[in-house]
Parts: structure tokens; sequence; C-alpha cells
């Protein structure tokens, strides 16, 4: 990851977030500074229309913006499955996020993943959101001003080199400082009846 900004690290979550089934995506980047904090949050969104189902092999053939056609396999875990309609129009939304913070004499170095996923009521159209959350807190072993780097050492002992653009943030940054960084990424996806 050296010689990448926190925001273009960001913006290259999110750009390689859409794959080949979703066309013509609406994104929307956000980043917010203040002292000893940055983040970063990336929304992508794309729609499809259902234009055939087979329910046998649980597979559903989809229309996209661009006119394209595209099947996707639907899995045993997705609830309700049964409630699609052809028409009814899906919506894929996948958001990231990342803080980095400052953490002066903050705790100690660690790494933790905890899974997010919630699916739609029994009865209720298919849909849920599916994602996780890592939280990491590295240890600052350089800071170099003039190439405007920060050296990090996570808790397994790599050590990753960041580019910080704002002067008044690396001015509060110091080797032996703790920084935490939270990465959040989820996929939410929701089926819309036909003709709404």
């Amino acid at each position: 990851m050296k010689g990448r900004t926190l925001l273009a690290m960001a913006m290259a979550m999110v750009m390689t977030a859409t794959t080949s089934v979703w066309a013509q995506p609406e994104r929307k980047m956000d980043v917010t500074q203040a002292p000893g904090q940055a983040s970063a949050t990336g929304t992508v969104k794309a729609t499809a229309k259902i234009t055939k189902i087979d329910a046998p092999t649980r597979t559903v053939t989809m229309k996209r913006t661009d006119g394209k056609v595209v099947d996707l396999v639907v899995g045993e875990e997705a609830r309700n499955f049964d409630l699609l309609k052809v028409g009814d129009v899906v919506t894929v939304e996948y958001k990231e996020a990342l803080t980095v913070s400052l953490k002066k004499g903050g705790g100690p170095l660690s790494m933790q993943e905890r899974e997010i996923s919630e699916r739609s009521a029994p009865g209720a159209k298919p849909g849920g959101t599916v994602g996780r959350e890592v939280t990491a807190t590295a240890d600052v072993v350089a800071v170099n001003a003039t190439a405007k780097t920060v050296t990090l050492k996570g808790p397994k002992g790599r050590t990753v080199d960041l580019i910080v653009e704002d002067p008044e943030q690396l001015k509060n940054i110091k080797k032996g400082d703790r920084l935490q960084a939270i990465y959040t990424e989820a996929v939410a996806v929701s089926v819309q009846p036909a003709g709404k």
C-alpha cells in the first residue's frame, strides 16, 4: 500500500466494488478530516429489472440499465425466493467506510473482525444486508515530514506506509503514537415490486 493516500485507498475500494452484473452505477464519495482523525466513505448503487425466473435452478435473469441481460443464481440462504416476480426491480447498494484515528497512549495492538448481517422478514420481498467490520490498532514506527509518510506496524508485525497529505494532520502524529483504523463494508440488496 506504499504511496497511497487515505482518500486514494478509499476511492480504490469503492471503484472496485461493482461487479460485471451491474452497469452505470451511481457513485458517491465523502471525505472528512478533523485533528487526529480522517474518514472516507463511499457508496455505489445500481439497479436491474427481473425479466425471467427459473425456480428449479433458482436462476434470476435480469436486464441492466444498459440493456444487457445477465443471469444470477440466488443461493438457498436467500429467504422468500418464491416472492420474486418478473418485472421486480433489484437494487444493490455497496458501502465502504474507513476511519483512521490517532490514539495517544491508547490500548494494546489488536485486530478484530465481526460480521454484519440482516435478512428480510418472512413474507417480505427477498433482501437484506451482509458485510464486515475490521478494527485494528497499530503503532507509528516512523514519521517522514518531507515525504509526508507515516509508517505503521500492526499486531502481526507487518508494516504499512501511508501518505498523509494534510500537514496539520501530520504535525499531530509522532513516533510511538498508536492509530486505530476501522474499516466497514456492506452490501444491501432490496427488491421493489413491478410497477413501482
